[in-house]
């Protein structure tokens, strides 16, 4: 697997807390490694660092998937950005961590991987599910499945 390339993205105060760094948001077509990330955020002031990996599996909703393909706006990094800093904002991360992948994926591989620093378990559980949560609900991709009968679906969530 490939190692995500840093884009990083200053971080601000957060809530009296630390300096919350946004230190990678990307939307990509490269495989994604969720431990890749996790050592991105991983920091010594933090006493915890969750990581999300949302994997591509081979049904959804009782029929076999046989393909797999993302289509991402324009605009979708951007957005993601803007997710990652409302996170930031929310919570008081030492450091977030985020991307997604466009066009297609194969089955068992990684769609959106996440990773949240935080000084506390409870508030970088909280923080890393607040994220992937805010990037499936506001983030502009689109996933096109092919399914072993051939019939096919658009669903408009990542």
């Amino acid at each position: 697997m490939t190692t995500p390339i840093p884009r990083a993205v200053p971080g601000h105060a957060v809530n009296n807390g630390p300096m919350g760094e946004i230190r990678l948001v990307e939307v990509t077509e490269r495989v994604l490694d969720v431990h890749a990330l996790a050592a991105l955020v991983d920091d010594p002031r933090a006493g915890a660092v969750v990581t999300f990996s949302g994997t591509v599996r081979d049904h959804d909703h009782g029929r076999s998937v046989a393909t797999l393909n993302y289509e991402g706006h324009p605009t979708a990094e951007a957005v993601l950005s803007e997710v990652a800093k409302e996170i930031d904002s929310r919570f008081d991360p030492i450091a977030i961590a985020v991307a997604h992948r466009v066009g297609p994926i194969p089955i068992g591989e990684s769609a959106l991987v996440a990773a949240v620093a935080t000084a506390h378990r409870g508030e970088a559980f909280a923080a890393c599910q607040a994220l992937v949560d805010l990037t499936k609900e506001k983030l502009p991709v689109w996933k096109h499945q092919v399914f072993t009968d051939g019939t096919d679906e658009w669903v408009n969530c990542a």
